[in-house]
């Protein structure tokens, strides 16, 4: 049986390097919707929804009065006081790496300590505006391959698994905040809806989750609140939906039962997120509150990766 520490470190290490990839995802959107016309919106309430997606919006402004566009990259890429920042998240990823060495493969800590090493070098006054997207895809690049490593490399024990449940549990998060700022922040207004602006944000969004192409396959139209929250919450077959992520962490929580003969309240959690995507319905989820139901899912989501720590005794 591996150890509750190991169990943790790798659930972390990989949790930390989709953090960081999500944050950069974040970052992006933040800075394409910064360039559209027809916002009239103070800046401050323009980055207002890109801290409020991170769920960093508190402790930014403890630290700053105004989301000015340099203040919010800064703090999003380089704070070492934001435990959210790509620079924390790499630093932590790496740690949790160095203390399981024997439990990764040489790719994935090569990959991890790369990323780190190259990322260190950079100075935050050196990056300008017009550098932004050039660094946030070179960060989305390292992240992908430090996951393509762990998927082509690690063996297929309980190791993985938590690798698995990290990155999953993450990235559902993620996904219900990006949707949850588009639909209840960055349009409030009704007269936007179905507007040229209301399309170029939903595009935005759905370039965020690398879903652009894949969403204009499946659909076909134009984009439609409807249909993007559809796509994002309920396909299992978009990686980066919260069905898609419910589908393998019940599957590799089924993986761990199997593994240590021992079913836990994580594995009840996990099941009931699964079977309510899966048989979820979209009429059902605006009847009652697109923003109602994607907070309710960020509260099960966080309380499901409590569970997890809980049961495998990450403490």
């Amino acid at each position: 049986m591996m150890l509750g520490r190991t169990a943790s470190n790798l659930y972390w290490l990989c949790r930390y390097m989709e953090r960081a990839e999500n944050m950069a995802r974040l970052l992006d959107v933040g800075y394409r919707m910064s360039l559209e016309p027809g916002i009239e919106e103070s800046e401050r309430e323009q980055w207002d929804s890109t801290l409020q997606a991170a769920a960093i919006e508190a402790p930014f402004f403890e630290k700053h009065e105004t989301a000015a566009v340099p203040l919010v990259r800064d703090f999003m890429l380089f704070d070492e006081d934001n435990n959210s920042s790509v620079r924390s998240c790499l630093t932590l990823a790496r740690s949790n790496a160095r203390s399981v060495r024997t439990a990764i493969t040489t790719e994935m800590w090569e990959s991890i300590n790369t990323t780190w090493l190259e990322f260190s070098r950079i100075r935050p006054s050196s990056i300008s505006t017009n550098d932004m997207p050039a660094l946030l895809d070179w960060i989305k690049r390292n992240t992908a391959q430090f996951r393509g490593a762990m998927l082509n490399t690690i063996l297929r024990d309980e190791g993985y698994a938590f690798c698995q449940l990290g990155t999953f549990n993450e990235r559902a998060d993620n996904t219900a905040r990006i949707l949850d700022v588009k639909y209840y922040v960055l349009l409030p207004r009704s007269e936007f809806v179905g507007s040229e602006l209301d399309n170029r944000q939903w595009s935005m969004i759905l370039r965020a989750a690398s879903a652009h192409r894949s969403y204009r396959h499946v659909y076909r139209d134009r984009y439609k609140a409807w249909n993007i929250a559809d796509f994002l919450i309920l396909r299992e077959e978009m990686p980066r939906s919260l069905a898609h992520c419910y589908r393998w962490m019940d599957s590799t929580l089924g993986d761990l039962e199997h593994i240590y003969g021992a079913r836990y309240e994580c594995h009840k959690i996990g099941q009931t997120i699964h079977e309510e995507l899966k048989n979820g319905d979209m009429d059902v989820i605006f009847q009652k509150g697109l923003h109602e139901f994607l907070s309710s899912f960020i509260a099960s989501n966080n309380a499901l990766g409590a569970s997890i720590a809980e049961s495998y005794n990450f403490f």
